[in-house]
């Protein structure tokens, strides 16, 4: 069983940047796949960022060049730096983990574990 548990989350302006941050518990950490979403009022949760065991990364075509994401093994740790926000990113970003890790990253049902979201909202 792994938790996890989001913080970083706020209210900027357009332009701004923001760090979220996601703790993860268990001594596991290294061997999953780790993934973050966002769900915005009233539409499904959807892809944003992932990072493998080994560090590839991917992204969503709209956060592609603002948002970068990256992980630190040794303190179970993974980061989303999003800079450049934009109204539209405006959302609860969610932190997610797979245990397999060969599954499409880009899908809600590939994940395991999640946390409880942190709200990032960005005025224009």
């Amino acid at each position: 069983q792994v938790q996890l548990v989001e913080s970083g989350g706020g209210l900027v302006q357009a332009g701004d940047s923001l760090r979220l941050s996601c703790a993860a518990s268990g001594r596991t950490f290294s061997s999953y796949r780790m993934g973050w979403f966002r769900q915005a009022p009233g539409k499904e949760r959807e892809f944003v960022a992932a990072i493998t065991r080994t560090a590839n990364t991917y992204y969503e075509d709209s956060v592609k060049g603002r948002f970068t994401i990256s992980r630190d093994n040794a303190r179970n740790t993974v980061s989303l730096q999003m800079n450049s926000l934009k109204p539209e990113d405006k959302s609860v970003y969610y932190c997610a983990a797979d245990r397999e890790g060969s599954r499409s990253f880009g899908i809600v049902a590939t994940y395991d574990y999640w946390g409880q979201g942190t709200q990032v909202t960005v005025s224009s």
